[in-house]
């Protein structure tokens, strides 16, 4: 659907790219439909066969990091690339005939950015909180049992990424 020429201006400067820009701009949409934080949209690529499928990958495929995703969205809106590329999808989609070609099509990109944004805000609040409860009950315990109740303890005691962040604001 794709080629890597038109996504040329999106490949990081310096460095062997990871994945290529278009499938980094599918993730990011994915991302965006599921309401995924980068660490749990880079855990579908390696684990979803049909994500895999979407994007192309093989079944073996063993994905990417999660911070490439935030360091392409970077690197996306510097370029003012963001408008190109969903023009560029939903040309694809129409030529394929997934989009009627009479059809009213949001076509800003930064709601889905700012969207994906804050989900990996939202988790890394979470981390730091777990990371500050850790350290806590590591100096004083007995301060942490008698100021933290059961619910903050059961959410903050594993790693954020492992909870299903939230659907609503």
């Amino acid at each position: 659907m794709f080629n890597d020429q038109a996504f040329e201006p999106l490949f990081p400067a310096r460095g062997q790219p990871a994945a290529t820009p278009w499938r980094l701009a599918l993730v990011t949409v994915l991302q965006f439909a599921e309401g995924l934080s980068d660490r749990e949209a880079a855990d579908a690529v390696r684990a979803r066969i049909d994500w895999k499928y979407l994007l192309g990958l093989e079944l073996t495929d063993p994905g990417f990091d999660h911070s490439i995703l935030s360091r392409f969205r970077d690197r996306l809106i510097e370029g003012g690339a963001e408008m190109p590329l969903l023009r560029q999808i939903l040309e694809k989609s129409r030529q394929l005939g997934l989009i009627r070609k009479r059809s009213d099509i949001r076509t800003d990109a930064t709601h889905v950015l700012a969207s994906v944004r804050n989900m990996n805000r939202s988790e890394l609040i979470g981390e730091t909180l777990r990371a500050a409860l850790n350290i806590i009950a590591t100096v004083d315990p007995k301060w942490l049992a008698s100021n933290i109740d059961g619910p903050w303890y059961l959410k903050y005691a594993k790693r954020f990424e492992s909870n299903r962040s939230p659907q609503s604001k």
